[in-house]
């Protein structure tokens, strides 16, 4: 997060506005939830998880255990149960 002085961005009538609330503190300004990302998209983070769990699922169908799974993926047996029984939702 970068932080940008605000008579850069804003026009005066609106730090004026802003000042009657607060005076010399730093405000956070969220993005608007359209523009939002996913977590882990600009990282790849989470195309890698999805790759990871994919193969845990189908590791399972070939005959794999839950234990063994938990053992190679070193996540705990109730993580891969999840991620074997859970919905695909992407």
């Amino acid at each position: 997060m970068k932080y940008v002085k605000a008579s850069h961005v804003l026009p005066e009538k609106l730090i004026r506005e802003i000042q009657k609330y607060v005076q010399g503190d730093i405000i956070y300004i969220p993005k608007p939830a359209a523009s939002r990302e996913r977590w882990g998209s600009q990282s790849g983070e989470r195309k890698r998880i999805d790759r990871r769990n994919a193969a845990i699922r189908q590791s399972y169908a070939d005959g794999r255990s839950v234990a063994e799974l938990a053992a190679q993926y070193c996540l705990s047996v109730d993580t891969i149960k999840k991620i074997i029984y859970s919905k695909r939702l992407r």
